[in-house]
């Protein structure tokens, strides 16, 4: 296994001095009321994927925990979804998981994905018990599965954090069985929306031949920028 980096921070405010791969395709949002600032952030394409999935994950289990909607329509709807989703993540990261040479990446979220969402659907259309009472536990074991091994792979205690919160989740259920849904969502996108406000911790830049001589040169010097910071 891999040694975590404990030399950065686990977590961090973010940090402006941002990577090429970070810098392609940024949004930046800056809302002013005359010469009030109401908020003002930046989100990388990574960011921007935690955020889809988070309102996603949020808008699917607060359907299930309070909406009076078929589960079949239900089913069909955040099918749709999640499908859209998992498109969007993989046109935002690829760019990015290709400089980090991090494309595993993107195929082990895509395959727990969809192999929950098989899952899912079966259970909810064929009617299969043991199925439709684990769904929740079944989402948060796929997401803590997926957050452990890209905390191996990237080297990041703060996704090997997230896995354990999510196992964790498991066992807190039992506790408020009528509320599965409800806590499931807060776990899955609450997580999910706090990675894209912060800067977590992952291994250092990789040299890559993805990215152009003079674009190596500008990492290392946003490399040196941000090691100076405290």
């Amino acid at each position: 296994m891999p040694k975590l980096r404990s030399r950065s921070p686990i977590l961090r405010c973010k940090q402006a001095e941002l990577d090429v791969q970070d810098l392609t395709g940024l949004l930046r949002i800056n809302w002013k009321v005359g010469s009030l600032t109401l908020y003002s952030a930046f989100y990388t394409r990574i960011d921007q994927i935690f955020v889809v999935w988070g309102v996603i994950c949020f808008a699917i289990f607060a359907t299930a925990q309070f909406a009076y909607i078929s589960w079949h329509v239900q089913a069909i709807v955040w099918s749709i979804a999640t499908v859209l989703g998992s498109a969007c993540m993989t046109r935002f990261a690829w760019y990015w998981v290709r400089v980090e040479s991090l494309r595993w990446v993107v195929y082990l979220w895509g395959a727990l994905m969809c192999g929950g969402l098989a899952v899912t659907d079966y259970s909810i259309f064929a009617g299969w018990g043991p199925g439709l009472v684990n769904l929740c536990p079944l989402w948060l074991g796929l997401s803590a599965l997926g957050y452990v091994v890209t905390g191996i792979g990237m080297q990041s205690r703060t996704f090997g954090i997230a896995g354990a919160l999510h196992g964790l989740g498991i066992a807190v259920l039992s506790w408020a069985p009528g509320w599965q849904f409800g806590l499931t969502g807060a776990i899955v996108a609450g997580t999910l929306l706090f990675l894209a406000e912060v800067q977590w911790d992952m291994r250092s830049p990789q040299v890559s031949t993805v990215l152009t001589e003079a674009e190596r040169a500008f990492n290392q010097q946003q490399q040196r920028l941000r090691e100076q910071l405290p």
